[in-house]
């Protein structure tokens, strides 16, 4: 059986990119049972016109789907990420191996 291909918006995509790096690093998640899900345990805060996203520098406006509702519904509805992200973010496995194809496009090396 063929799987049928995610559609992910501008938004979507970058919030999944973000949500995948937030998934590898230690100090930002840790795994959820035994299942292969990643709770995700911190969230990064904009300081200035950037954040901090695991190893990486993110433009802010490129993160700001990390808090809007519409996009975790939708990442939520397509089985990217758990039902209950309101309370626990929590990133399944199709949502950690689905390339959005900006894995290297809008985040850049940390420097500080």
């Amino acid at each position: 059986m063929v799987e049928k291909r995610i559609k992910l918006n501008a938004l979507q995509s970058k919030t999944l990119t973000l949500l995948q790096i937030l998934a590898r690093d230690p100090d930002s998640s840790s795994p959820e049972g035994d299942d292969g899900d990643v709770h995700i345990t911190r969230l990064p805060h904009a300081h200035g016109d950037h954040m901090h996203v695991g190893d990486y520098v993110v433009a802010s406006r490129d993160a700001s789907g990390l808090n809007n509702k519409s996009v975790w519904t939708a990442l939520c509805r397509k089985g990217l990420v758990k039902d209950n992200w309101e309370d626990k973010i929590v990133l399944t496995p199709k949502g950690l191996s689905h390339s959005t194809g900006l894995e290297n496009k809008f985040v850049s090396a940390s420097d500080h």
